[in-house]
């Protein structure tokens, strides 16, 4: 299937690409895409080849993506924002056909601008191989790398094709609709947006990459946003981005845990939002609430077609069905990730009700032992989240006579009305009990963050806790 003439035919003259200053019909995408195809074809890139893309978000890029797609070419798209030696060592992992990038770098690379003004080879000199199979390998995107090294992880074209299938179900995305390409093309969030518009046909911002997100707000029409809790809090902190954020069909929550104030401040402003829990192994969304309208007993929705979930003995939440990626590539190699079953072991820790509401307690390769008792950090984390202002949270261990370790915290704290230790201690203690609530509360202004990432760095936090270094913090 080329899924991009498919959207050609589907949606004609319709918007595809919206940019500041220039809007591509999906008719206008495809002929781009065609020609993009057919000058890799004439390289000598052949279906199946990787390419890697070191960009930001472009207009450039997206389009790149939509070529490679007609010609069945996989697309690496890689962390820009990553030190030139990670990058190095990635590509020497993937043993890319081609790398094309933003710039002008020191790893061996031709630049998008380049390649795309090139037009020593004609593009009807070529016959472009087409590829219909639902299997065939589309797309590697690297996980966070949250705990340890990023893995590749490869998808196939029905991987992307049932993901949007049941995105839509929950969340329509269609003609006359336009959503921000706020989440990176290296992110699986971000790639996903591709396969929603070409398959629904609504239509995709692309905001030069030093424009701030409010801004975005007021140039383009959008209907849609996706956004992680940080960058919902400052939108929400500013009184004229809420008209505009009410006024859309759907704002796509997700990262991680939602402190309690901004729920409420979402849903007291009437904020049409969907919290979701997903995975780059399970091509984004697993599960993702409808609008939400209350505070109360919110988790991370109910489970979208075309995937399954089961709780394992020890609480670990397995996934499989049509979304379920291909493996990690490893030197060249797919290594499949699922146990004899066919089920994909998340580490992540949480439950699930008979009708398929899915709650996410934290990652198992995060808990610790205390006293005995298993502690899950994110359930301290979003249990100091819940206290009045408090807008983030990261909970460690640390080592301790009497219990093996304890919980200290690390917290952000809005300027005005911000809690003390003895309001912290005492609320925690009520919530959580003495065991779980932490032992010592430190204030942080800007989190340490994995390279190229708003992730906050756990292990580096830990690590400051197990050397003695946190004192200074």
């Amino acid at each position: 299937m080329d899924i991009v003439e498919r959207a050609a035919q589907l949606f004609s003259n319709a918007p595809a690409l919206r940019m500041s200053d220039q809007l591509l019909s999906f008719n206008e995408c495809n002929l781009q895409a065609e020609a993009i195809a057919a000058r890799l074809a004439g390289m000598g890139v052949l279906a199946g080849d990787i390419i890697a893309l070191v960009s930001p978000n472009t207009p450039e890029l997206v389009l790149l993506m939509l070529g490679m797609l007609k010609a069945g070419i996989i697309a690496a798209p890689l962390n820009y924002r990553f030190p030139e030696h990670l990058l190095r060592h990635m590509l020497e992992k993937l043993h890319p056909r081609l790398t094309l990038t933003a710039s002008k770098t020191n790893i061996s690379s031709t630049t998008i601008a380049s390649f795309l003004s090139d037009t020593s080879s004609p593009s009807n000199a070529y016959v472009i191989e087409r590829v219909s199979e639902m299997n065939r390998p589309v797309s590697i995107i690297h996980t966070s790398a949250s705990s340890g090294e990023a893995k590749a992880a490869l998808h196939s074209f029905a991987n992307h094709w049932y993901s949007a299938l049941g995105s839509h179900e929950n969340i329509p995305f269609g003609n006359g609709d336009c959503w921000l390409l706020s989440l990176p093309l290296y992110h699986i969030g971000g790639y996903a947006m591709l396969f929603r518009s070409l398959m629904f046909g609504g239509a995709l911002a692309v905001a030069p990459p030093d424009e701030p997100l409010d801004q975005s707000l007021y140039n383009f029409p959008l209907t849609h946003l996706s956004v992680v809790p940080t960058q919902l809090y400052r939108l929400l902190a500013h009184k004229e981005n809420t008209a505009r954020l009410r006024s859309m069909k759907a704002v796509l929550l997700g990262g991680s845990a939602v402190p309690k104030s901004l729920l409420e401040d979402a849903v007291r402003k009437e904020i049409p939002l969907y919290i979701s829990y997903g995975s780059t192994e399970m091509s984004s969304q697993i599960a993702t609430t409808s609008a939400v309208t209350s505070c109360d007993n919110i988790n991370a929705g109910k489970l979208l077609r075309y995937r399954e979930i089961y709780v394992a003995e020890d609480g670990e939440l397995l996934v499989k069905g049509e979304c379920l990626f291909q493996g990690y590539l490893r030197e060249g190699k797919l290594q499949p990730q699922t146990d004899s079953d066919g089920w994909f072991h998340t580490s992540d820790m949480g439950s699930v009700t008979d009708d398929g509401v899915v709650t996410v307690i934290g990652r198992k390769d995060n808990m610790f032992i205390a006293g005995g008792e298993n502690i899950h950090p994110e359930e301290i984390e979003t249990a100091l989240m819940m206290i009045d202002g408090i807008v983030e949270a990261l909970v460690v261990p640390a080592h301790d006579v009497e219990y093996g370790s304890r919980p200290v915290a690390f917290i952000k704290t809005v300027k005005v009305n911000a809690p003390d230790d003895e309001r912290i201690s005492r609320t925690m203690n009520a919530q959580v009990g003495k065991l779980k609530s932490p032992m010592h509360y430190y204030r942080v202004n800007e989190w340490t963050t994995l390279p190229g990432s708003q992730k906050i760095n756990r292990k580096w936090y830990k690590q400051q806790v197990c050397d003695g270094l946190w004192e200074g913090l």
